[in-house]
């Protein structure tokens, strides 16, 4: 039985170093997954693709509904007295403003800032989503209509989930009450000390713990596709497993360093590089590229996005309430699915580096700052290959058919002036973003199973962990790395639960911590 302590006098907090059973069940679990992918893959698939089919039908709505609810009550929540309070118990930030946000940006982006950022727009334009109907004939109203459907998925909402709400109430039970900063504490408010102690506290992380691990092996497996695919399209070098290794393992050797390295050094210094390149990417494309029909595509995009926020989020064409998703299952329901299952490690991974930051200052730096940011970035990458698909029919959906989504980011990089030198600065960037998601989520993966700061040994373990998972599955073909990918959808059905306490704790604390300031 797990022991707990606190010296604060409040709530207990766990007192162990590292949760051995914890560890015993996450990892137990991750080599079952591998195991059974080696042994019978078809099994698996059926298996993980009967799960998917039922989460999206019965839980679809309902993660509508609380990604709605967790936007709008943060907004709210702003408008508090309470919202001034800096969480942490510290009168300054603990990080600067810049290598703070440059930390929460990268940390979400690998897998949609390279990955989906040229492929969804593209997609939503050749097949213009169900809630804007026939628009054949009409490609500017089609490319407004794609964008903002890729910015209903990367935007206001799926960055709120991602701690706006969690985040303030793991900082408030943590540094008010000793409490553990892990996912568990989401569901003090509810069971009390039976969610930090016990099987009900183990289970809730592991099943958060899962989740991620399977969010972030994916764009590692993907990572090691598409910089084999770009090699062998730029340089010759063999499209083939063995440069695919070598792909995973040199980023496995990046981010173990960087784990070593701590937080304040190996996260930071990853997260700023990032930021510099996309700046300096951002720049030359707005410059090189078609500038006034990127800024024209993302001001039409997002006011058709604002126009239709309400019917975006809470479409279910005919799904209804408990139908077979179709479209939305494979789309939005799947991105929900994705965003949900990492919504309390992100929050763990937020609160960690926000001590001193204010209430306000967190949920509008998630709900509004990073989520405009996102979409203008899908709008010069995205929109620009739609622009290069209008004035040349199939440059880019051509090499994009099926879904392709290396062979769409390169045929929109090389359509660029100087696009070879794009294409290979993207190549960096994707390796980059990759590494600084892979390093922050194996930081908080060791800091959910730690009493206090976790062992660079422990967070590199992790690190390696999950590049030994994806070279398991990219050797099984391309298709296994997706079952994974499908697989979190299943994992946030549980996640979900996690989360719903914020709905009610987050406004409730606000307000506690605005009337203690009265009084």
């Amino acid at each position: 039985m797990m022991t707990v302590s606190t010296d604060r006098g409040g709530p207990p907090a766990r007192a162990r170093s590292v949760d051995l059973p914890l560890l015993a069940v996450t990892g137990g679990f991750i080599a079952l997954f591998c195991a059974v992918a080696v042994i019978d893959m078809d099994t698996l698939s059926g298996l993980v693709d009967g799960a998917f089919a039922l989460s999206a039908r019965y839980f679809g709505l309902y993660w509508q509904v609380l990604l709605l609810a967790t936007f709008l009550i943060g907004l709210a929540i702003c408008l508090l007295p309470g919202a001034r309070t800096r969480l942490g118990g510290a009168a300054a930030p603990d990080f600067p403003a810049f290598q703070w946000g440059a930390m929460i940006m990268c940390t979400l982006l690998a897998g949609g800032g390279v990955f989906w950022a040229a492929g969804e727009p593209i997609a939503h334009y050749m097949t213009t989503p169900p809630l804007f109907g026939d628009l054949s004939g009409q490609p500017e109203a089609r490319a407004e209509a794609a964008l903002a459907q890729s910015f209903l998925h990367w935007g206001f909402l799926a960055w709120a989930i991602l701690g706006a709400l969690g985040t303030v109430v793991l900082m408030h039970y943590h540094h008010d009450y000793g409490l553990p900063l892990a996912p568990r504490t989401l569901l003090y408010p509810v069971f009390g000390r039976h969610a930090i102690e016990g099987p009900l506290g183990i289970a809730a992380d592991a099943f958060c713990i899962v989740s991620v691990v399977a969010g972030t092996v994916g764009p590692i497996g993907f990572l090691g596709l598409q910089m084999s695919y770009g090699l062998n399209a730029l340089f010759g070098i063999p499209d083939s497993f063995a440069t695919q290794a070598a792909v995973i393992v040199a980023l496995v050797g990046i981010y173990s360093v960087s784990a070593v390295t701590g937080l304040s050094k190996g996260i930071r210094i990853l997260s700023q590089f990032n930021v510099i390149l996309v700046l300096c990417l951002l720049i030359f494309m707005l410059v090189a590229g078609p500038t006034a029909e990127i800024f024209g595509k993302f001001g039409g995009g997002f006011a058709t996005y604002i126009g239709n926020f309400f019917g975006l989020a809470l479409q279910r064409g005919e799904a209804g309430i408990f139908g077979a998703p179709g479209w939305l299952g494979w789309w939005t329901v799947f991105f929900w699915g994705w965003f949900i299952g990492y919504g309390p490690l992100m929050a763990v991974f937020i609160a960690r580096i926000s001590r001193g930051r204010s209430i306000r200052s967190i949920i509008i730096m998630l709900s509004i700052v990073a989520p405009v940011v996102t979409n203008f970035w899908f709008t010069i990458i995205g929109g620009a290959g739609i622009a290069f698909e209008q004035a040349d029919p199939g440059v880019i959906s051509g090499p994009f058919e099926g879904l392709d989504l290396p062979a769409g980011l390169l045929a929109i990089t090389q359509a660029f002036p100087g696009g070879f030198a794009l294409s290979i600065a993207f190549l960096v960037l994707t390796m980059a973003f990759v590494a600084t998601t892979s390093d922050s989520m194996s930081y908080v993966i060791a800091r959910a199973m730690s009493a206090g700061e976790p062992s660079g040994a422990l967070r590199a373990g992790w690190g390696a962990a999950m590049g030994v998972m994806a070279l398991i599955l990219i050797s099984l073909g391309s298709g296994s790395v997706g079952k994974l990918q499908s697989f979190i959808v299943v994992t946030a059905v549980p996640v979900s639960l996690v989360l719903l306490p914020t709905l009610w704790e987050a406004p409730r604390i606000v307000w506690s911590l605005g009337r203690r300031k009265g009084a």
